[in-house]
Parts: C-alpha cells; structure tokens; sequence
C-alpha cells in the first residue's frame, strides 16, 4: 500500500533551506517517492500556520520510512536544520 509523506514547513533560511530542498529531491525520487505538492497556494484552517506544504507519494511506508533514515536524506536534512520549523508525517494511503 502506498504512503503519503506529508510535510508543513516555515523557511527561517532561503538559502540553506534551499540547498535541503535540491539534495532531498534526489533522494525522495531513489527511494520511489513523487510530489504531489511542493509549495504553492494554501488555505491554513487549524493548527499552526506553516506556508510551505509538501506531499510526496512513496511506494510504501516503507519506503518512506527508509527514505527518511538513509544517508542521502540525513545529509540533506543536515541543511534544513536551524532553517526551518517543520512537522513531517509518513501516512499509510487507504486502498
């Protein structure tokens, strides 16, 4: 079954934020994952107001579970840290 990685995030760093974002999206695409949302227009309705939300579509939950611990994605999680506030969440897709 397929999982939603679902992602609120508030840039406090363009820049190093944005070097994340690019080494990221190689390793979301190696582990099988596709955007369904990267940024663009949003209506905040609870909780705490985060104006960039990302959806990535991964194979399985644990895919996305192994995408998060691998060594690509740590690095690149490197570059975010102290760039962002951010809530991510791996989702199991109903059948």
């Amino acid at each position: 079954m397929s999982a939603l990685w679902i992602a609120h995030v508030m840039v406090t760093d363009e820049a190093a934020y944005g070097e994340y974002a690019k080494r990221a999206t190689g390793a979301i695409a190696d582990h099988g994952g596709v955007f369904l949302a990267r940024g663009g227009a949003y209506e905040q309705l609870e909780g705490p107001d985060r104006p960039r939300n990302v959806v990535a579509r991964f194979p399985s939950l644990q895919a996305a579970h192994d995408c998060y611990y691998s060594d690509a994605y740590q690095e690149a999680l490197g570059f975010a840290q102290g760039a962002a506030q951010r809530e991510l969440s791996i989702v199991e897709e109903i059948a």
